[in-house]
């Protein structure tokens, strides 16, 4: 299924009285008080964030997996999926692949269907949390962290595949996550782990093309339990340095213990110019998968604060590659995307309003008040109208989630898929 312009014109007539009123309202309100409203709007616009391979289907739990009517079953239609959730937000131009679920069978077909909608492919993702089919070696006691020299090199060479897959489609980065870790005392020498993990990051450094990055990515816990090798952004960076200038540490905002200071952990690391990409999602308990924005909205816009701050005056740090990373069980796939999609906009919207030089000044000054006022006068600020202009500007719709349903995309998508469709990797 694809989505034309004329659908998309044809809803915008439809709906765009109120969005006039409300964006002209805005505007004069922050013109008023100094803000470029076209250079926010179109900041806006050219915000892309790569769509994750693994979160177009229904997602699971470790107790079961209630599947959704017209789910891709193929890379293919997972490539469709991306190309309507871009034609409706033009917010959503990348594709992040996970292999080996996602591995193209016809590589020039698969370019040339995300070339016709605009979609580029992002950082592509490696699996050694799994083991795979006729594989030699077992991960069941860890990856690239293990004590056998032989699962390290079955591991190491995954990933060197992956960088090639991804060489072929036009990607630029490799993310390495590891579930490597101990779910007893005892089980594992900390420094043994760490020093292999190390030493089989180096070898798979080695084989990076020179225009690529590699992105350490952490988590404290999950699937084990008691120590994970790679477990905070300390450890990240650490094995980033000791590869070298390429890698960098990648931050999941559900990757972390509860009440963690996200929003100085990526201030850290732009300073240090080793932030390399970001993961969204939202969580309660844990690395919960949810929908951004749906539980820490406000926590989100403090993060989109101190991005906005270092984009702006840490040149050291590399573009940043942003990814939507969540998965769940209740939510239309592409609805539940929308949603992510809309609420990033919507904190990197906020953050854009606020006054930099007035809170930094308030800083200097000690004056605790001022600074908080400032933020909260940034968060309090309806910026829908805002985010429905460089749609529009764009080529998108007003209003994402009310045109997806309006259009019947799901019914459409099922009438071409059928109702038993699954997801690849899933």
């Amino acid at each position: 299924m694809k989505i034309n312009q004329s659908e998309i014109s044809d809803y915008n007539q439809k709906t765009g009285k109120d969005h006039k009123e409300n964006f002209d309202f805005l505007s004069n309100k922050l013109t008023n008080k100094g803000k470029d409203v076209n250079s926010i709007v179109a900041k806006l616009s050219e915000f892309q964030v790569a769509i994750p391979s693994w979160a177009l289907g229904a997602g699971g739990t470790r107790f079961g997996r209630f599947g959704f009517y017209g789910e891709p079953s193929n890379l293919e239609q997972k490539i469709e999926d991306v190309g309507i959730l871009h034609s409706l937000t033009q917010t959503a131009g990348a594709v992040s692949l996970h292999i080996p679920w996602d591995i193209p069978s016809d590589y020039d077909a698969i370019k040339q269907k995300a070339e016709a909608l605009d979609i580029k492919f992002d950082a592509v993702n490696s699996n050694t949390f799994q083991d795979q089919k006729d594989a030699a070696e077992t991960y069941k006691y860890g990856s690239l962290s293990n004590v056998s020299k032989a699962v390290r090199e079955q591991a190491i060479q995954h990933n060197l595949d992956v960088i090639k897959i991804g060489d072929k489609l036009g990607s630029k980065a490799l993310t390495v996550w590891l579930a490597d870790g101990s779910c007893f005392p005892g089980q594992n020498n900390f420094q043994t782990a760490f020093q292999n993990t190390q030493d089989s990051l180096i070898d798979i450094y080695k084989g990076l093309p020179d225009d690529w990055k590699m992105l350490v990515e952490y988590k404290p816990y999950e699937p084990n339990f008691y120590s994970t090798v790679i477990q905070d952004w300390g450890a990240s960076l650490m094995l980033a340095n000791g590869c070298g200038d390429k890698a960098y540490t990648l931050v999941d905002l559900g990757h972390h213990l509860p009440n963690s200071n996200i929003e100085q952990i990526v201030s850290i690391l732009q300073l240090k110019g080793k932030l390399g990409g970001f993961h969204f999602n939202d969580s309660k308990y844990g690395d919960d998968d949810l929908t951004v924005g749906s539980i820490k909205p406000y926590a989100l816009f403090l993060i989109f604060n101190e991005l906005v701050y270092g984009m702006e005056n840490n040149p050291q740090n590399p573009d940043l590659a942003w990814m939507i990373d969540a998965s769940h069980n209740v939510k239309d796939p592409l609805e539940d995307l929308i949603q992510s999609l809309e609420a990033i906009q919507e904190a990197y919207a906020k953050a854009l309003l606020i006054d930099q030089t007035a809170l930094r000044t308030a800083q200097l000054e000690n004056d605790v008040v001022k600074c908080q006022e400032i933020l909260q006068g940034a968060y309090r600020t309806d910026v829908r109208p805002l985010l429905e202009k460089a749609r529009i500007n764009a080529g998108g719709v007003i209003s994402p989630i009310d045109a997806y349903r309006s259009l019947g995309v799901r019914a459409q998508l099922i009438k071409e898929r059928g109702k038993h469709t699954i997801a690849t990797g899933l």
